[in-house]
């Protein structure tokens, strides 16, 4: 294990509220199941940076190919209110999420969170009898050295990477965390 694995764990063991999150995603069982992306991205951000950013969602994926149905997402986003009430849930099948981009079908949430369009975004967490477990395809570095770069899907000589581009601008992190890198 990393240091920057054991700097994450860490971060997460002291934060009562994700811990109940991850527990909550724990409790329903499913494939493959994580809470990924920019809840786990930000929180180490904010911790770097000393500062407390408000939650925009709380991104959880699995991986189930037999049930693709969008309605299947909701209902467990409801069934995870129930457990932790008033938390923006997003749930997302990543037996599906290739069809958002173009991409051929993954085959696991891992190959969803490799094909997630920066680095330090496509990282998750999960929780497993009582044992955190980090997924990172492209490590943690990024995310501790505040750089901001395309997965190797939007790299500059990719016909997705405008995707990426268009997605800095959007996001302005350098304006909250002010001494990120961003790739261009």
């Amino acid at each position: 294990m990393t240091n920057y694995e054991n700097r994450l764990i860490e971060i997460i063991k002291n934060d009562d509220y994700i811990i109940s999150l991850l527990k909550a995603v724990e409790k329903l069982n499913l494939n493959d199941a994580w809470i990924s992306a920019g809840l786990i991205r930000n929180k180490v951000w904010d911790v770097l940076h000393r500062i407390n950013t408000p939650i925009n969602d709380i991104d959880v994926i699995y991986f189930d190919s037999t049930d693709t149905l969008w309605e299947t997402e909701k209902d467990l986003e409801e069934k995870l209110d129930i457990i932790v009430p008033n938390q923006p849930w997003s749930v997302k099948n990543q037996a599906r999420m290739h069809l958002k981009n173009g991409f051929e079908p993954y085959n696991s949430s891992f190959d969803g969170v490799a094909h997630f369009t920066e680095i330090p975004t496509a990282i998750a967490v999960k929780m497993c009898n009582r044992e955190l477990k980090i997924m990172a395809p492209y490590g943690l570095e990024d995310l501790f050295e505040k750089m901001v770069k395309p997965t190797p899907y939007y790299q500059i000589n990719s016909k997705l990477h405008s995707l990426y581009t268009d997605r800095m601008q959007e996001k302005k992190w350098d304006t909250i965390w002010k001494d990120l890198s961003i790739e261009a």
